[in-house]
């Protein structure tokens, strides 16, 4: 019953004041260990995969349908891995893998927990506003994120392996699927978000400094998009599970 209960048994809806999304391009062998069998990297040119930094500023998180003072507001960061699943009906699915979550409130860690599968933990976040530029930290998840909002055209990362923002646009995240996988019992967790309004912006990253990217000790890495979302109605289905077939 306790197990059962971190198969997302309930839909969940909140509020996205701002959502800032750096994704770094990692050449494909790097990441293969770090993703289940059911599922395959989600590749570009043959050669890159990606590890996208999801730090999101939520407000009214409940379950769905419940009034608004049931919700509550946090500041999440999650780590994925752009993935593709192919499921029983043949059909084949662009979506994420959790490799950590982190929020700034020890209720989220408890209950993100208890309902689902994302290891979240608890660490201090700041997010500081001064004019057109952002800067997001934390001292015990040593990370330092700076980003500029500035009007008019913005370049991609200098080292992106994209030739333009609509390519880019592909690898913004956060996309339709999350997944979940049970190696022992070979089964699938399949979580889809829906959303309004998704406009995605693109932003200039001035600095950037994530300690967990480092602990992963990948090789050749940079930084391939950055973009901010903001005012976004969001909500999660509840968790659908399915038995792979290798």
């Amino acid at each position: 019953m306790i197990s059962a209960l971190k198969n997302h048994p309930f839909a969940v809806e909140a509020f996205f004041e701002s959502a800032v999304v750096l994704t770094f391009a990692v050449p494909m062998d790097q990441l293969k260990g770090l993703i289940p069998e059911c599922l395959e990297l989600d590749i570009f040119n043959e050669k890159w995969a990606f590890v996208a930094v999801a730090l999101v500023k939520t407000k009214g998180l409940r379950p769905k349908g419940f009034p608004k003072f049931f919700g509550n507001d946090f500041f999440l960061i999650g780590y994925r891995v752009f993935v593709k699943y192919t499921n029983a009906s043949g059909k084949r699915l662009r979506g994420l893998f959790i490799l950590k979550s982190e929020t700034d409130k020890r209720r989220m860690e408890f209950m993100g927990n208890i309902f689902t599968h994302y290891n979240y933990t608890t660490t201090d976040i700041t997010l500081v506003k001064q004019g057109s530029g952002m800067q997001i930290k934390s001292l015990r998840s040593d990370f330092t994120i700076k980003i500029d909002e500035a009007a008019g055209e913005i370049p991609l990362p200098e080292d992106s392996p994209f030739s333009n923002w609509k390519e880019a646009r592909r690898f913004a995240g956060p996309l339709p699927f999350t997944f979940t996988y049970n190696q022992t019992k070979k089964e699938v967790l399949i979580i889809e978000g829906l959303r309004e309004n998704w406009l995605p912006r693109p932003v200039n990253v001035i600095e950037h400094d994530i300690s967990f990217l480092k602990a992963l000790d990948l090789k050749g890495y940079v930084l391939a998009n950055a973009f901010i979302i903001s005012d976004i109605p969001y909500f999660w289905k509840k968790g659908r599970i399915e038995q792979w077939k290798i």
